[in-house]
C-alpha cells in the first residue's frame, strides 16, 4: 500500500474511489465503508483510496474533550492495507486546515488531485469549515464534477450503532468480548518490552512487561490473551494494573505470561490481544497467595483456550 503524508505528492495513483475519515479502531462500521470502496474500485477501474487525519481533529479543536485513540496511526494504516486499500493519504490536521472551506477541499483535492470517480462517507461524517463537507454537499456537487457520492449505512449490534466511543466505553468496563464483536477482531495493544522487577521469575511465571504505544487500555484485571511471538499467536495470560500486592504503582503496567515459552524478549515490540476477562485486579496477602491465584487464573485461561472456537480464532488472528 502506498502511504502519502499530505496531498502534494505527484505520484498519487489516479483515478480513485475514495473515502475519508478518522477511522479510529477500524471497527465493523469502518470495515463496511472500506469494503464498499474496494468493491466499487473493481467495478469502475480506479484505485481504492482512504484519506485519514492525524492528529484526531478534536485533539486540535477541542483538546480537553479529545478521545484517546484505539489505534496508533501506524496500526490504522496497517489495517487499511489488510482491508484492500491501495493508497492512504494522511492529512496533517491543523486549525488552518479546519478553517478551509469544504468546497475548496472538494474541488482541489477530491476532484483535481485525486480525480475521484466515487466518494463514500460514513453516516454523519463531515469535513471542512463548520463541518460543511457532508454527504449533502457532495451530492450537490457530484453531477457538476462528474463523480458519484453516497453514504454507507451504519452497522449495528444488539440494536446499537457501532462506534469508536462505544468500544472505548466497553474496554473501560472490561467487556472485551463485546468489544471484539464490534471490532471484528480482539482488541490489542503493542509496545516495547521493558525490564521489570523480575518477581514473576521467582514464582514460576516470568512475564513480559509491556510499555504500550496505545492509549486505550482495558479495565484493570486479568485476561486470557494472545501474544504474537516469532510470527505466531501464542496463548498467554495478561495482567493490567498497579500491582497492589507489592508496589501499588502510580503508572499501570501490562504484564504478560506466555504459556510454553521461555525465550528472551527484552527490547522487542510485542503485540497482545485481549480475548476474555478472567477477574478483577486485587491485593493479596503475600507472594504465596498471589502464586496460588495465578495458578488458578492460568488454569482458567487454559480451559478457555481449549474451546474449539477459541482454538480456531488463534489460528486466524
Amino acid at each position: 500500500m502506498k502511504i502519502f503524508h499530505g496531498t502534494e505528492n505527484a505520484n498519487i495513483l489516479k483515478p480513485t474511489v475514495l473515502t475519508l475519515g478518522v477511522f479510529d479502531g477500524l471497527h465493523l462500521g469502518h470495515q463496511r465503508i472500506m469494503q464498499t470502496v474496494v468493491e466499487r474500485t473493481k467495478e469502475v477501474g480506479a484505485h481504492a483510496t482512504a484519506i485519514t487525519f492525524d492528529p484526531h481533529p478534536r485533539a486540535v479543536l477541542h483538546p480537553v474533550s479529545a478521545p484517546p485513540l484505539l489505534q496508533t496511526l501506524d496500526q490504522r494504516l496497517a489495517n487499511f492495507e489488510v482491508l484492500g486499500i491501495e493508497q492512504a493519504i494522511v492529512i496533517p490536521f491543523t486549525k488552518e486546515f479546519a478553517a478551509q472551506p469544504a468546497e475548496d477541499f472538494l474541488y482541489e483535492i477530491i476532484h483535481d488531485r485525486l480525480q475521484a470517480k466515487e466518494v463514500y462517507l460514513g453516516k454523519g461524517f463531515a469535513f471542512g469549515k463548520g463541518r460543511g463537507g457532508d454527504i449533502a454537499l457532495l451530492r450537490k456537487f457530484s453531477a457538476e464534477l462528474g463523480f458519484l457520492a453516497d453514504e454507507v449505512p451504519e452497522v449495528t449490534l444488539r440494536g446499537q450503532r457501532i462506534s469508536s466511543s462505544m468500544i472505548r466505553n466497553l474496554l473501560a468496563e472490561g467487556r472485551t468480548n463485546l468489544a471484539r464483536r464490534m471490532l471484528g477482531r480482539p482488541y490489542g495493544v503493542e509496545g516495547v518490552i521493558i525490564r521489570g522487577n523480575r518477581r514473576g521469575h521467582t514464582i514460576g511465571f516470568p512475564t513480559a512487561n509491556l510499555k504500550p504505544h496505545n492509549r486505550v487500555i482495558p479495565k484493570f484485571g486479568v485476561y486470557a490473551s494472545a501474544t504474537l511471538v516469532e510470527g505466531a499467536w501464542r496463548r498467554s495470560i495478561t495482567n493490567i494494573g498497579v500491582r497492589p500486592t507489592f508496589e501499588n504503582d502510580a503508572e499501570p503496567s501490562i504484564e504478560t505470561y506466555i504459556f510454553d515459552f521461555d525465550g528472551e524478549l527484552y527490547g522487542d515490540v510485542l503485540r497482545v490481544r485481549f480475548l476474555h476477562r478472567i477477574r478483577d485486579e486485587r491485593k493479596f496477602n503475600g507472594i504465596e497467595e498471589l502464586k496460588a491465584q495465578i495458578e488458578k487464573d492460568s488454569a482458567r485461561a487454559l480451559n478457555y483456550f481449549r474451546q474449539e472456537g477459541v482454538r480456531n480464532m488463534l489460528e486466524i488472528l
